[in-house]
């Protein structure tokens, strides 16, 4: 094979991230495909009847072990020492907040929704509104400015009833109550329906509440993001331009980015590790010093598996919209670097096949760098919360995805075969994220990676992002990449970090000056 040079590049480091979920019951029943799916072709089914007793409280949401590890609370080695079933027990000492994000609740988040929408399209109800702003008010990630953007008067609710029932306006529900509404946002052009346009007012507010965490994690100023991108699985636009966005300059404005551009990144399920990809690109090259990389959540995948979860008797675990952060900057001389001459890529002429996958997602980017499959202390790629997916025979995509790279590396003869338990104990993890599609999808990890880098408890890891393009119904082929963050390799090398060279040439020249100015008088 031939060997790429690496490219001398600024160094890009995870300089923080932030992991949120909103518990929303309501819109499970109201928004997910499949209940929605359901209501048209047999509205008189047993399962629609049934499903109401399977919902979970949000106490129930918030005990939930794979929540709590979501937003940092637990980790996934603990969450791997819990044996499955997981929704029958109660994670102890659990907290709606967690070093790394919230969960938050479906009443607050309808009223964030509302400060979301620049256009007057949501409408809640008045007696909602004012039971709830002190609530939403009370979470350390609202601003006086986001607070503000929800209107003192609101809508009666004989008002809202009328328009879900004359104007085709999507309904807002809380506890199966109607409190408000989402109005379409023109007559005839489906893209600005009312139900596109809930759809897309729920990803963005769930950004929001990711960009904030992050930005907070982070530990910087909200002016120093220059640029975000948005890789969210919905697409906002018209008739003249169905997926033209910007979901992240939309997310952005709310979240008080005064300084910062921005545009989204589309690519189903991979679509999270291109834009953590392109975010390093972007700060190594010098573009810009500081990315967020954010995503909302997908309504869509709310309740998706909700027909087999009734069936085994298990409640609805698909109730939680997910979103996640990573601020990308420049080298601080401490945080976790990407490395980007350590890229794997499915290219067009790469077949579809497991190893195939693998091979040009794992192994040649390795191979290129001259170091082998155990040289990377933890592998992550499909981290979907396998409870979710097992009733629907989904089996466990996290076990998969290192067991596909554990055999592939025994053919390889990088590894024995006897050493292949081992090899996935040592360097997977246990899955833990909601079904929200492009959420799961190897992204998950950065926090707990960032944390553990960081402390020395290991020294790098490869994220992994794939993604299934013939869902577009444009192309049958699959997609993925992949890149490693590891162990900052030292900005200050010399015992001079960047910040101070520039100090020191800076008073060289004014030094320099002084003497000019001295020997000419």
């Amino acid at each position: 094979m031939k060997v790429r040079k690496a490219v001398d590049l600024m160094k890009s480091v995870v300089k923080g991230t932030g992991y949120v979920l909103v518990h929303t019951p309501d819109m499970v029943l109201h928004n997910g495909t499949t209940q929605t799916t359901e209501r048209i072709v047999n509205p008189d089914s047993e399962y629609l009847k049934e499903l109401p007793t399977h919902l979970r409280s949000f106490e129930q949401a918030v005990s939930y072990w794979p929540n709590q590890v979501y937003i940092g609370n637990k980790t996934p080695d603990e969450l791997g020492a819990v044996p499955q079933p997981w929704h029958d027990k109660v994670c102890e000492s659990t907290d709606r907040y967690g070093r790394f994000g919230q969960i938050m609740p479906q009443e607050e988040f309808l009223l964030l929704i509302q400060a979301c929408d620049v256009f007057g399209l949501v409408k809640l109800e008045q007696g909602f509104v004012d039971g709830n702003r002190a609530a939403l008010a009370a979470n350390p990630m609202m601003t006086e400015e986001i607070l503000a953007r929800i209107p003192a008067q609101q809508t009666s609710a004989e008002e809202i009833a009328r328009l879900v029932r004359e104007e085709h306006s999507e309904g807002l529900y809380h506890h199966d109550e109607l409190v408000g509404c989402v109005n379409r946002a023109h007559d005839i052009d489906q893209n600005l329906s009312a139900h596109v346009m809930h759809e897309n007012l729920v990803s963005k507010a769930s950004s929001v509440m990711a960009l904030l965490s992050g930005i907070a994690n982070a530990g910087i100023n909200k002016n120093e993001i220059e640029y975000v991108i948005d890789c969210a699985e919905e697409a906002c636009g018209d008739m003249n331009q169905r997926g033209g966005g910007n979901f992240a300059k939309s997310a952005a404005e709310i979240a008080g980015l005064a300084n910062a551009s921005g545009s989204d990144v589309r690519g189903f399920c991979a679509a999270p590790a291109h834009a953590v990809i392109e975010a390093a690109s972007l700060v190594a090259s010098g573009a810009y010093q500081t990315v967020a990389v954010t995503s909302g959540g997908c309504t869509a995948k709310l309740g998706m598996n909700g027909k087999d979860h009734v069936k085994k008797g298990l409640p609805i675990l698909e109730d939680m919209i997910g979103g996640f952060c990573v601020i990308v900057s420049r080298d601080d001389g401490v945080s976790p670097e990407i490395n980007l001459n350590m890229l794997g890529r499915h290219t067009v002429g790469t077949s579809s096949g497991p190893q195939d996958v693998t091979t040009a997602l794992v192994f040649k980017s390795l191979e290129r760098n001259g170091m082998t499959v155990t040289d990377i202390d933890k592998y992550a790629g499909e981290l979907h919360n396998s409870e979710i997916l097992k009733p629907a025979g989904g089996g466990d995509p996290a076990v998969q995805f290192f067991k596909v790279v554990g055999a592939t590396a025994v053919m390889r003869g990088e590894m024995d075969k006897g050493d292949l338990k081992d090899f996935i104990v040592k360097h997977g993890m246990t899955g833990w994220a909601p079904t929200q599609g492009h959420i799961p999808s190897g992204v998950p990890c950065i926090g707990f990676v960032r944390d553990d880098i960081m402390s020395g408890k290991i020294k790098n890891a490869m994220v992994v992002g794939k993604g299934s393009l013939f869902l577009g119904r444009l192309t049958n082929l699959f997609d993925g990449v992949s890149f490693v963050i590891q162990a900052n390799s030292g900005a200050e090398e010399a015992g001079v970090s960047e910040e101070q060279v520039r100090g020191m040439i800076a008073k060289a020249m004014r030094d320099f000056a002084a003497t000019l100015m001295a020997q000419a008088e």
